[in-house]
């Protein structure tokens, strides 16, 4: 199994840890029922996803 021949020294380990940071998530509007949603997914609410209904709401 492959060894480092240096350990990393703290400065360069700091500059390699500043790009892992966590990203918000990104949230958008269902056109039908202006719910929020995850973007390019089927909306939880209403079913819909382009225009399409793929879930079907039965009601009680």
């Amino acid at each position: 199994m492959p060894v480092p021949r240096r350990r990393h020294s703290p400065s360069l380990q700091g500059r390699q840890r500043a790009h892992k940071k966590l990203a918000e998530k990104r949230y958008s509007y269902c056109p039908k029922c202006q719910a929020v949603k995850l973007p390019h997914r089927m909306c939880p609410t209403c079913g819909f996803y382009k225009d399409r209904q793929y879930l079907v709401q039965v009601e009680k």
